[in-house]
């Protein structure tokens, strides 16, 4: 589609701009967004289950694929009929991710030969992630509108490196085009 990756890396940094803004703007609307993906999902998965259920030969994966795409049918359902419990839940698996990647982060720091500086910044990287994983279990309903407005902040940020570094790739290459297309002195 893009035969550029300037081309690419501008688009991006205006879309990933684009949702940065609307995620500030109206993080309720986020989180909202965020448990109708997850809806989706779960109804792309149970078809799948289903598909994979019917291409199968023997009864027991049958039997297996079709209560696994039921359960992802009813996750689905579920997550459109209460969106409010959908995103508490959301928020909890996020919390319990992060205090799990935080401990595993702390154990890196001391699992090889790191230099002190290294581990440090795994030891602190861990921590932070812990206690953003403490703070979301304390305060679940907070927590969903600072994911969204974490999620914006994210997107405002990488939007702009990849519009900069997009305009700085599109001027590079301007720049050698036009060296390359100078006459070389003899």
């Amino acid at each position: 589609m893009f035969k550029s990756l300037s081309t690419n890396l501008i688009v991006r940094g205006v879309l990933a701009l684009a949702v940065g803004v609307i995620a500030l703007a109206w993080p309720q609307v986020t989180v909202l967004a965020l448990v109708i993906l997850f809806a989706v999902y779960a109804f792309i998965a149970a078809g799948l289950q289903a598909m994979r259920a019917f291409s199968s030969r023997t009864a027991g994966p049958v039997f297996g694929h079709l209560l696994l795409g039921l359960v992802d049918l009813a996750a689905g359902v579920i997550a459109l009929v209460w969106p409010g419990p959908t995103a508490l839940v959301l928020v909890l698996i996020v919390a319990s991710w992060a205090i799990v990647a935080g401990g595993f982060e702390i154990a890196a720091a001391f699992g090889h030969d790191e230099p002190a500086g290294t581990r440090a910044l795994f030891i602190l990287g861990g921590l932070v992630s812990i206690a953003f994983g403490v703070v979301l279990f304390a305060h679940p309903g907070v927590g969903a509108v600072t994911l969204a407005l974490l999620f914006g902040l994210f997107n405002l940020i990488y939007g702009g490196w990849a519009l900069a570094q997009g305009i700085e790739l599109r001027h590079s290459q301007h720049t050698l085009q036009s060296a390359v297309r100078e006459p070389h002195p003899a």
